[in-house]
């Protein structure tokens, strides 16, 4: 299927690996022109060029953007510099930043407030200055990777879920707030995924739990359905779907991606 993205401008925060790198890979492929955004640059610059090699007609279509997303200035000089390279926005994917998991008695405030710099206004600050350049131009779509960690609790996820939950409510409420004027903001919510950040968040669970990473696996993975975790491929397929003018009648919506999840684990 055609998904009519040739040389649409997409910005993918989080971009250099795990769900963002996937999701580049699929834009590129698609014919897309492709920013990533993360802290460091020398893994942006390993990704860039891994793309590259992998895609090659793509290698003049990604430029990289090295910016601390929780820092509202950093993330209105990447928009600007993905802009100067490549041209206006078309597409909006964030998929930075995390909230470290903490066992629910080890939290105090500080690790809510964290949690919410983390993981929600590395979004919003992202979102913001993006979402009003589209309306000028009157027209965008925005897909923001949030997680399922905001629809269920977990002892060891409180606050980033809570984070996560507050993201949901920001995705359904600014798909009405702008999309009158050709906007159309989406959220897609990963159960476990095969990636660097799913480690780190069980091993959280095997500290609450006394138990080891592989048995802290094997639970996790109990939990699902389908019998197995997901991959960042199959993630990166719904987002791109989604950001394509293929699901131009799709908004507001957070859609569950947990393989049939009986409670989350990110």
């Amino acid at each position: 299927m055609d998904l009519n993205l040739t040389q649409k401008h997409v910005m993918i925060t989080g971009g250099s690996k795990g769900i963002g790198l996937a999701c580049a890979k699929l834009f590129l492929q698609e014919g897309a022109k492709v920013t990533l955004v993360a802290r460091n640059r020398q893994t942006l610059e390993a990704a860039q060029q891994a793309l590259a090699k992998e895609i090659p007609q793509s290698s003049q279509h990604i430029h990289i953007e090295a910016a601390d997303l929780q820092d509202a200035a950093q993330a209105a000089q990447a928009l600007e510099g993905a802009e100067l390279a490549l041209g206006p926005i078309d597409v909006l994917v964030n998929s930075a930043g995390a909230a470290i998991r903490t066992p629910a008695p080890e939290l105090s405030p500080d690790h809510w407030r964290k949690a919410m710099d983390a993981k929600f206004f590395t979004y919003i600050n992202m979102i913001d200055p993006t979402i009003k350049r589209m309306a000028q131009r009157e027209q965008g779509v925005i897909v923001n990777v949030i997680g399922a960690g905001g629809k269920t609790a977990s002892p060891v996820h409180l606050a980033g879920g809570s984070a996560n939950a507050a993201l949901m409510l920001a995705t359904a409420g600014l798909a009405t707030a702008y999309g009158r004027q050709g906007i159309r903001v989406l959220g897609v919510n990963p159960g476990a995924t095969h990636t660097e950040r799913l480690e780190q968040g069980l091993q959280a669970s095997c500290k609450l739990e006394g138990i080891d990473m592989e048995t802290a696996l094997a639970k996790a993975t109990q939990r699902i359905a389908l019998g197995r975790l997901a991959e960042p491929e199959e993630i990166a397929q719904t987002v791109v779907f989604l950001a394509s003018p293929q699901a131009s009648y799709l908004t507001g919506v957070n859609i569950n991606m947990d393989g049939g999840a009986i409670a989350s684990v990110v």
